[in-house]
């Protein structure tokens, strides 16, 4: 009886490593999903206004190629460029961004903050 109950034992052992390896796998697969999901859910993200911009209208302006959705919030302006660049440099991004201010709120752009894919610019409308 003795023998019967180590090798119950054994098997038993066995059977709780094999599950916890299956437990493991089963996460592991599970990964990249989560990954994936993650990463969808950040990229839909990516046009959306920051929170002093939030819920307020939007203008899509396009200049010089560069699509931009403008908010204004009073002496501020956000300029989210939406559309594929290869690699843009700040420099002329910041320009177009300015001019797409500039036709949304009809003020002249003073100073403009960012990178290349969300310009927030300080507007003088006096």
């Amino acid at each position: 009886m003795q023998l019967f109950s180590k090798t119950k034992g054994r098997f038993n052992g066995r059977l709780a490593f094999v599950a916890q390896g299956v437990a493991m796998l089963t996460d592991i697969r599970l990964l990249p999903v989560l990954i994936c999901t993650l990463v969808m859910l950040m990229a839909a993200g990516c046009n959306m206004p920051s929170a002093g911009f939030s819920g307020l209208p939007v203008q899509q302006i396009i200049v010089d190629g560069s699509v931009f959705d403008v908010r204004v919030n009073g002496a501020q302006a956000e300029a989210i460029r939406i559309n594929m660049e290869y690699a843009p440099r700040f420099g002329p991004i910041r320009d177009r961004a300015a001019r797409a201010m500039v036709q949304a709120s009809g003020c002249k752009v003073t100073h403009v903050v960012g990178d290349q894919a969300v310009a927030i610019g300080k507007l003088d409308c006096g």
